[in-house]
């Protein structure tokens, strides 16, 4: 279990760290910027190596929507979501810490909304919280219908990172308008702390809509696919 824990802390870490720090630092850099496509890509890179670093011991779920969808699907042991979603927020919320203090660094830098997720006045294409809910909640879904399918009897034995990193990036480039892209709890809780405000007062949503979108995903996924042993999961799941 220490080793599954400290797996699920570093893959959660390098998640928000590569993934926020993107955005908070490299997104509107002056002239040279990444955009709103190498923070995509980021995302799903951050996911691409972890999966395949750590996500032999762990899963690789670096997500709590993402550990309670696999549960729910039949993919992961009880023990482990508690444990498992715990190391996750602690892990991304040192990210946003390291972060925080990495980006102050600039001289002027301003934090505006830190990477954080929002609705209405708080997302960056001013969606209402309808809108985001839905977005939040579909996205999800999709991502733990693809994770629980490459993951499955069947697929292509160890190259499951690949699609999800690559589902993950796709996630990005349709929602980072809508509420700066969340599916992941985690990620939104450690950069919502340093913003503090309404993207605290928002947060919910950002647990709410991932969460109900994976365990809706994990039943879904229970029916379609061959159920695995929760003892095997960790070596057949590498999903975020």
């Amino acid at each position: 279990m220490q080793r599954r824990l400290a797996a699920e802390f570093i893959g959660t870490f390098w998640l928000v760290f590569g993934g926020c720090g993107s955005a908070v630092v490299s997104a509107a850099f002056p002239h040279l910027g990444i955009g709103f496509l190498g923070v995509a890509f980021a995302f799903g890179l951050t996911v691409l190596s972890m999966a395949y670093a750590v996500g032999h011991i762990s899963g690789g779920h670096f997500n709590p929507a993402v550990t309670l969808g696999l549960w729910s699907a039949g993919r992961c042991a009880g023990k482990h979501v508690g444990p498992y979603i715990v190391v996750q927020v602690i892990g991304a919320i040192l990210a946003s810490s390291a972060l925080w203090i990495i980006a102050s660094g600039k001289p002027d830098w301003l934090p505006a909304g830190f990477a954080s997720n929002g609705y209405g006045d708080l997302s960056p294409g001013h969606y209402s919280l309808g809108a985001c809910l839905l977005a939040e909640f579909l996205l999800t879904f999709f991502f733990l219908m693809i994770i629980i399918g490459t993951t499955s009897k069947g697929a292509a034995v160890g190259f499951a990172g690949i699609p999800i990193g690559f589902a993950l990036t796709l996630i990005h480039l349709i929602s980072i308008p809508i509420t700066n892209t969340s599916v992941n709890p985690a990620r939104s809780t450690g950069p919502a702390l340093f913003a503090g405000g309404e993207y605290l007062g928002q947060l919910w949503l950002f647990w709410v809509a991932p969460i109900a979108g994976a365990m809706v995903a994990g039943a879904v996924g229970r029916m379609l696919h061959d159920p695995v042993d929760a003892a095997i999961e960790a070596s057949r799941a590498t999903a975020t």
